[in-house]
């Protein structure tokens, strides 16, 4: 009988997870409706004075939205005073939902990846528990790995979905 081999481990096959470049940290929100005159006019003296009231250590770093869940007219600047309020304390701002935080991060992240570690490799790309990684950070990973990789898959490496292959001219010009 002959010895059980792991055919996946040796081929080779490099597998990016993209739940590794996650944010470290815990989200939190700034919901501006009750920094509003009656949660729903933008009063310059009450914002203000709302704003330095606010407890801000509750963000001590975490990974903050900005948001406001009623529909009124905020002006860029109020956005930005709750920013100087979380400078040093937050670990990042964005304004939008939590999952525009989540996006914003991972791809600036990608931004950061080394690419070229994946340079002429077959790579699968881990589909698998991946609820926390934005569907866009899927979609710009494609782009970069078409870029310098070989072939692209999604999935796990024993049960993958072929996704691109470098033509074959261009692979033998490289």
């Amino acid at each position: 009988m002959e010895p059980i081999t792991n055919r996946v481990a040796e081929s080779g096959i490099q597998v990016l997870d993209l739940a590794s470049l996650a944010p470290a940290g815990e989200m939190a929100t700034v919901d501006l409706k009750p920094f509003l005159f009656q949660e729903l006019i933008l009063r310059e003296k009450h914002f203000r004075e709302q704003v330095r009231d606010h407890e801000w250590a509750a963000y001590t770093g975490r990974h903050v939205a900005i948001t406001c869940s009623v529909d009124t007219i905020v002006p860029l600047w109020a956005y930005m005073l709750i920013t100087a309020q979380l400078e040093g304390v937050a670990a990042s701002v964005t304004v939008g939902s939590a999952e525009d935080v989540r996006r914003e991060h991972f791809l600036a992240a990608l931004d950061r990846y080394d690419w070229s570690q994946h340079a002429d490799s077959i790579v699968v790309v881990k589909g698998c528990g991946t609820s926390e990684v934005p569907e866009s950070a899927f979609v710009q990973a494609m782009s970069r790995l078409q870029k310098v990789a070989r072939k692209v898959m999604f999935g796990e490496p024993c049960s993958s979905v072929p996704l691109w292959r470098r033509p074959k001219a261009a692979a033998s010009a490289g």
